[in-house]
C-alpha cells in the first residue's frame, strides 16, 4: 500500500524527470515500457492507470479503448473526458493503481531498474508544469507523488536485492 513519501529536504541532491526522451524519460508514464498486469499487456504505465478509472462504472468498454490506445497521450484523453464516470472510489484508490503500474513495469524491464536503482537514495521530481499531484506543478511546489512513489519503490526493490 502506497504511503506518503519523504520530503526534498532530507535529500542531499534532486533529480527531475518529465520528457521520455530526457535523462530519467523512463521514469514517465508515457514512456513506452509495457507490462503485463491483470493477465492484459499494457504499452504504458499511462494506460493502465487511466483504464483503471472506469473499473465497475457500467463503461468497462473505455478500459479496453484506452488498453488499445495508439499513444498514451490518447490514453489519457480518453481517461480524461469528463463525460466519462470514474469508479467512485477512485480518490482512495488512485495511488495504490499507480503503484502497481510502475512496480509491474520497472519489474518488467531490468535496465529501467537498474536506472531506478541508480539514482541511489536522490529525490526524484516529476517536473510537471501543469500536474501538482502527481508532479511538483508549476510554482515547484506539488505533492509529487509520482516522484515519492517511485522513491517508495526505488526502496522496495533495493530490499528485495540485497542479500
Amino acid at each position: 500500500m502506497p504511503r506518503p513519501g519523504p520530503t526534498a529536504e532530507n535529500y542531499l541532491m534532486t533529480i527531475y524527470f518529465y520528457h521520455i526522451d530526457h535523462p530519467y524519460g523512463c521514469f514517465s508514464n508515457f514512456s513506452r515500457h509495457g507490462f503485463n498486469l491483470g493477465g492484459i499487456y499494457w504499452p504504458t504505465a499511462e494506460h493502465y492507470y487511466q483504464s483503471q478509472k472506469f473499473i465497475n462504472t457500467g463503461h468497462a468498454y473505455l478500459s479496453q479503448k484506452i488498453q488499445l490506445a495508439p499513444t498514451p497521450g490518447e490514453a489519457a484523453q480518453i481517461g480524461r473526458d469528463p463525460r466519462h464516470p470514474l469508479r467512485p472510489d477512485w480518490e482512495q484508490v488512485k495511488l495504490e493503481v499507480m503503484y502497481a503500474a510502475i512496480k509491474a513495469k520497472f519489474q518488467a524491464h531490468a535496465d529501467i531498474q537498474g536506472v531506478l536503482l541508480g539514482t541511489g537514495d536522490e529525490y526524484l521530481v516529476e517536473n510537471s508544469p501543469v500536474d501538482s499531484f502527481w508532479g511538483c506543478g508549476a510554482n515547484g511546489q506539488g505533492l509529487n507523488h509520482l516522484g515519492r512513489l517511485l522513491m517508495q519503490l526505488r526502496q522496495e526493490l533495493r530490499q528485495e536485492n540485497s542479500p
